[in-house]
């Protein structure tokens, strides 16, 4: 019991600060700060992480191993059906992007103030995550290049990730469809146009 009772404060504490560094910037967040968003001091985080720095890396480490291991479980669970796997995935990434956008937020802003081993081992799992995409686009879009592919996801991923900006403006219910429709006709689309 205690290593899953100090699981689950570790989460609590990426948690509360996902929402501290989205609002206020990782340099505009003290480790007293993230203490106090989870009821301790700030040295009491000392236990869970050796630094901010740290934990801005196993925060980011974090959500980049739970999106390629997402994304390659409905990837692989359809793997005869790319259509189906393409909007498996996107059904995927718009949950993870109505439910964690400070964590967007933050990895847009931040991923620079992770250290080097994680920072190259997080673009390591998300260019893995982005290929996941590309191979099953590839597949419903024949002779279809392959940067041409990676450029669309990319693209497709900005429209996603624009969440922290526009989510509360819609429920997720309605939000979902919409997204949906929408990054399936980017993903589709034709270059020639």
């Amino acid at each position: 019991m205690p290593g899953r009772a100090a699981g689950a404060r570790r989460a609590e504490i990426l948690r509360a600060a996902a929402e501290l560094f989205a609002a206020r910037g990782f340099h505009g967040v003290s480790i007293d700060d993230l203490g106090r968003a989870v009821g301790t001091s700030g040295p009491a985080l000392y236990r869970h992480f050796p630094g901010k720095e740290a934990l801005l890396g196993a925060m980011l480490l974090d959500v980049s191993e739970r999106l390629a291991a997402d994304g390659e479980r409905r990837a692989t669970a359809f793997a005869d059906d790319p259509r189906r796997a393409l909007e498996e995935l996107l059904r995927g990434h718009i949950e993870f992007a109505l439910t964690e956008p400070a964590l967007i937020t933050v990895h847009d802003r931040e991923l620079d103030n992770v250290p080097d081993p994680h920072r190259r081992r997080i673009r390591r799992l998300q260019r893995g995550y982005v290929e996941r995409w590309v191979g099953v686009l590839a597949r419903l879009r024949p002779g279809t290049d392959a940067p041409t592919l990676r450029a669309a996801v990319h693209a497709a991923f900005g429209l996603l990730n624009s969440t922290p900006h526009s989510a509360d403006e819609l429920p997720a219910e309605s939000m979902t469809p919409l997204l949906l429709a929408m990054g399936t006709a980017a993903l589709l689309a034709e270059d020639d146009v």
